[in-house]
């Protein structure tokens, strides 16, 4: 334009007016053309300042969905997380749009997800909500903090995504963003399979689920696919049917390729690769959708005779669904835990992948899924993620001075089985209880009725809080008037039910077919359930029994109290009060070694007053004496004893809760013991007419389940015992579940599912 020539008045003013709301914007941190987060328009990538720390967020830990979990950072080549201090909703914003979606819908303090590892980077937080990247939120400075891992944040973003947005929101950082990810069955022969295993593996992204490109596809890629879907490794397939399949039907391919190392939890912590060379005809260059086939574990194939079959050195203990638990792994024929110093979501890896599950969720530690008993036979375990075995990691055997609150454990990722579909609580006062309704198959349709209540106790009630994923049973009801439910489901469709507790689904334990039978009928008399998150593990000391076992004479004038309370052999009814009973005594000593307080389930109006020894009994059986011979006949009568439970001792920093004097309340803390000594009423075995030999000697706590534990197999003690007919020895006391199979079955005697009482 002429210098000369003048623009009209009016052009003046809109440029003068433009250049202000520039200025303003760029006042805000935004620069001209970037578009408000409150005005969700086309995505433009931000050019950051160049002194702005780069950074990169991902939302990790326990989450149920891709757009919530615990926010984590990676800067100066490390993955940290972000301290929860300060923190609020207009951080979360800025943390959900960094990652790509449209808002943040709530924020979650206190390691909701799980703690995470490494650094934490952010702490004090002040965000307005408008700030591009959590690097330009004002805080103590990156890297500065005095929280610990417990405060770790984590956020809910909403499920949109930004329009326009790219499947990587910055691509120079080679950042992997989408919506979801799947396997889509393609075979007829595998559509009607549960799990999924083989088919397409799709991504959404803006939308629209796209196939991916096989021409930079590996075998790493594939790793990582079945392990996020639950399964421990992958297998070949026919590719030749996938061929002319892709022929008849065009695929819609993603615009890139994935780099995986194979030791990713997840295809959103691969690495971003090419973008794909597109055809006009809509096929990838030199390729065909990518197709993965994943080998199942054994618990999840189709037949037992099928999957992942290696049986492994390790266990998972203490949790509450299938593919979480305390580390347990095997050495010189003994059970024992892994100490958490170094424990990474690598190592645990190795354990899932081990146990037929696929990678790792979370690598929990401080005995966050109870402690155990027994040796801690590894620590400092250090993985490279393609270890057949946990045993085969590197481990220090010089550092191995740990307790067990220090004990590992895992959540590992599971084939979704769609049990949840088939069953579920309804009339509650929260999701966490109500009364039973599933769905089943009569007369040709699908149809919600209830369970009926006839035997309905505590194993069934674990079955249901695990299928739904709600935890371990508080309670099992044979009534629910009180909790109203579907009227149109009121019928009964499932009866004669009988679980052992630990099948994933109520389908799958015993019960009637077609011919149902419930005397009670259905509706008001309905079998329900309420869960809990946590539950007691109580475990007996085997070293005080072996150590406190000596033979008394008493004369039966001294066992007037023992006599009413049914601790005696059924002979001493018509012994005169001046003869004697020999007593095989000891002391136990119960710990708790759960997560929530053991407590008795009558509540205080119907517990017992016994007299003689002063105080109320609240179970009535909580512990049961047997002596078997070698060949598994009872030969000294069981005593099914009652006590009043309390806290004796409790460990280092912990207090105690309950206390039987003064009608107190009963119960066995966390971390606490109840202890039972030898010179007590009950505390012993009648073996006055016992033969001299050897025998064994055991001991169940809690035998008929009337408590629900996280773990019944270490309620059986059981001990070799000789008997000369003038002294007793006990030796070899172990807790169930302590020993190999093999080892145990070296022990003579009964195995510890043939000692279990309903």
């Amino acid at each position: 334009m002429p210098a000369t020539q003048r623009l009209p008045r009016c052009t003046v003013l809109l440029l003068v007016l433009l250049e202000l709301a520039l200025a303003q914007y760029e006042h805000l941190g935004y620069p001209p053309g970037y578009p408000d987060p409150e005005v969700p328009e086309q995505y433009t990538a931000p050019q950051l300042a160049p002194d702005t720390p780069r950074i990169q967020l991902r939302l990790a830990g326990d989450k149920r969905k891709h757009n919530e979990g615990r926010v984590e950072v990676f800067y100066n080549g490390e993955w940290g997380t972000v301290c929860d201090d300060d923190f609020n909703l207009h951080a979360a914003q800025v943390v959900c749009r960094e990652l790509g979606y449209l808002e943040a819908v709530s924020w979650t303090p206190s390691a909701k997800y799980g703690k995470g590892d490494g650094p934490i980077w952010f702490d004090n937080l002040h965000c307005s909500g408008k700030e591009r990247t959590l690097a330009l939120c004002p805080s103590n400075g990156i890297g500065v903090s005095d929280c610990k891992h417990t405060e770790d944040v984590g956020v809910v973003c909403s499920d949109k995504r930004i329009p326009g947005l790219s499947s990587s929101v910055y691509e120079s950082q080679h950042k992997l963003t989408f919506e979801d990810v799947r396997i889509r069955a393609i075979l007829s022969s595998y559509r009607k399979r549960i799990p999924v295993t083989e088919g397409y593996v799709e991504v959404k992204d803006g939308g629209k689920w796209k196939q991916i490109c096989n021409s930079e596809w590996n075998q790493l890629n594939s790793r990582v696919i079945c392990g996020m879907f639950g399964f421990p490794g992958e297998r070949k397939y026919n590719a030749r049917v996938y061929k002319m399949f892709a022929r008849r039907r065009k695929p819609t391919y993603w615009d890139y390729s994935v780099n995986c190392t194979g030791n990713e939890a997840h295809l959103s912590s691969c690495k971003l690769g090419q973008a794909t060379a597109v055809k006009s005809n809509e096929t990838c260059s030199g390729g065909l959708p990518v197709v993965v086939s994943c080998v199942p574990g054994r618990a999840f194939a189709p037949t037992s005779m099928t999957g992942f079959r290696k049986q492994p050195l390790v266990r998972l203990r203490g949790g509450a669904i299938v593919g979480e638990g305390r580390v347990e792994v095997l050495k010189n024929g003994e059970w024992g835990t892994i100490c958490d110093d170094h424990w990474s979501l690598l190592s645990a890896t190795v354990v899932c992948r081990e146990l037929g599950f696929g990678t790792a969720k979370e690598a929990l530690s401080g005995g966050r899924l109870g402690q155990g008993m027994g040796p801690v036979h590894m620590n400092e375990v250090q993985c490279s993620g393609f270890e057949k075995s946990i045993t085969e990691c590197f481990f220090n055997k010089e550092a191995l001075g740990c307790s067990h609150e220090e004990d590992a454990a895992v959540r590992c990722n599971v084939p979704a089985m769609g049990f949840q579909e088939s069953l579920r609580l309804s009339g509650g006062r929260n999701p966490y209880e109500g009364r039973v309704e599933v769905l089943m198959e009569r007369n040709g349709s699908l149809v919600w009725g209830t369970v009926c209540s006839d035997g309905w106790g505590t194993m069934e009630a674990m079955v249901v809080c695990r299928q739904l994923g709600l935890g371990f049973a508080s309670n099992a009801f044979q009534e629910t008037w009180y909790w109203p439910g579907e009227v149109s489901a009121d019928a009964v469709v499932m009866s004669g039910v009988r679980c052992s507790g630990t099948e994933m689904s109520l389908s799958h334990c015993l019960h009637h077919g077609d011919h149902l039978t419930c005397a009670k009928g259905g509706g008001r008399n309905a079998a329900g359930v309420s869960c809990s998150e946590t539950a007691p593990d109580l475990v007996l000391n085997p070293q005080v029994v072996e150590q406190t076992t000596y033979m008394e004479d008493r004369p039966m004038f001294m066992l007037q109290c023992a006599y009413e309370e049914n601790c005696l052999s059924s002979t001493s009814n018509q012994a005169p009060a001046n003869s004697y009973r020999r007593l095989l005594r000891f002391s136990s000593q119960i710990h708790n070694n759960g997560q929530s307080d053991f407590r008795p389930k009558a509540g205080r109006h119907s517990w017992v007053w016994h007299d003689c020894h002063r105080h109320y009994h609240s179970m009535e059986v909580f512990t049961i004496y047997d002596l078997f011979s070698l060949n598994g006949t009872k030969v000294a009568e069981g005593h099914k004893a009652s006590f009043c439970l309390e806290d004796s001792e409790c460990d280092e920093g912990i207090e105690k809760r309950y206390e039987c004097a003064n009608f107190g309340e009963q119960g066995i803390t966390v971390g606490c013991w109840d202890t039972y000594r030898h010179d007590i009423d009950c505390q012993w075995i009648d073996i006055t007419e016992l033969k001299p030999g050897d025998y064994i000697f055991q001991i169940i706590i809690n035998p008929n389940y009337e408590v629900p534990e996280s773990d019944y197999s270490n309620n059986i003690m059981k001990c070799r015992c000789r008997y000369d007919g003038h002294r007793v020895w006990m030796y070899s006391c172990h807790n169930g579940g302590s020993l190999s199979t093999e080892t145990e079955q070296t022990f003579p005697g009964l195995l510890n599912n043939q000692v279990t009482h309903r």
